[in-house]
C-alpha cells in the first residue's frame, strides 16, 4: 500500500498556479478545473496528489507538437 500525499486547498492552487478562490469556484459550480477532493468529517478539503499530477499530466501541451500543427 503507497502513502498517499493529500494537499490543502492553498497547496494546490499554488501548485496549479491559480487562486484558491478558482479552485473553490471549480468545486463548488462543476466547471473550470476538474480535480477530485476529498472532504473530510470537520468540512476541510484535501486534494490527492496523484490526482493533481494527472490533471497536469493530461492538460500537458508540448510546444513543438504544438507548432507542428499550426497550433491547434
Amino acid at each position: 500500500m503507497t502513502n498517499e500525499i493529500y494537499r490543502t486547498p492553498q497547496e494546490t492552487a499554488k501548485q496549479l498556479r491559480i487562486s484558491a478562490k478558482s479552485l473553490a469556484n471549480s468545486r463548488s459550480k462543476g466547471k473550470g478545473i476538474d480535480l477530485p477532493f476529498v472532504k473530510l468529517n470537520t468540512g476541510a478539503i484535501r486534494y490527492r496528489q496523484s490526482d493533481i499530477d494527472a490533471y497536469m499530466k493530461a492538460h500537458f501541451i508540448d510546444s513543438k507538437e504544438e507548432e507542428s500543427n499550426g497550433g491547434k
